[in-house]
């Protein structure tokens, strides 16, 4: 269906970087207890500058951009990460998500989570296309199967989406854990109530 942004809530954007091939980008909000996934980009060969332009060039209220584990990996020609350049390039609130060892899980907690989702037809299509073609490898030798997914066209947005599934908590886009954080950290020394 049609998922408007709700600009009363802020966005976190889920990236699956590609270095030679396509990197993938959603961009959800959590609306009450309704994920609401309200774009998706993916396009290939473009530097990381670009999707800085693009987050940039919308709207939205952005709380977190959640890369994967990998973007903390050092270039060996230049010794930077790759958040080291996308800070350079004005992309702000970066966290970097931890490996997951078991794909299968992670795969299961995609399925656990699509129901929750409202998925807006439009800006969404490719990476909804992208999460319905993902599958797994066939092993023609041992005809079955295997654990691992197929990489492929779909890939980098199921895997982006997947980011998402593993690190999703109840919360996470509201700032309600950013206030909590607020809240007990105690009264600021600063504070004085003559203040108006």
């Amino acid at each position: 269906c049609s998922v408007p942004y709700d600009p009363a809530v802020p966005v976190v954007v889920y990236w699956d970087l590609g270095f030679n091939d396509s990197t993938a980008l959603w961009f959800i909000q959590e609306v009450g207890r309704e994920i609401h996934v309200i774009e998706y980009l993916e396009e290939h060969g473009k530097g990381l500058e670009h999707y800085v332009n693009e987050i940039h060039s919308r709207p939205y209220r952005y709380i977190a951009q959640k890369l994967p584990h990998d973007a903390n990996h050092h270039e060996l020609s230049t010794g930077r990460t790759r958040v080291d350049f996308l800070e350079e390039c004005g992309l702000e609130n970066i966290e970097v998500s931890e490996k997951t060892s078991n794909v299968a899980e992670d795969i299961h907690a995609v399925r656990m989570i699509i129901p929750k989702c409202w998925f807006d037809r439009e800006k969404c299509s490719k990476g909804i296309l992208a999460l319905a073609s993902y599958e797994r490898k066939w092993d023609a030798r041992l005809q079955v199967y295997s654990e691992k997914p197929l990489h492929n066209w779909a890939s980098h947005g199921a895997d982006s989406f997947r980011y998402f599934a593993v690190d999703y908590n109840p919360g996470f886009g509201s700032g309600r854990q950013w206030m909590a954080e607020v809240l007990t950290s105690g009264p600021s020394k600063d504070y004085s109530p003559l203040d108006w």
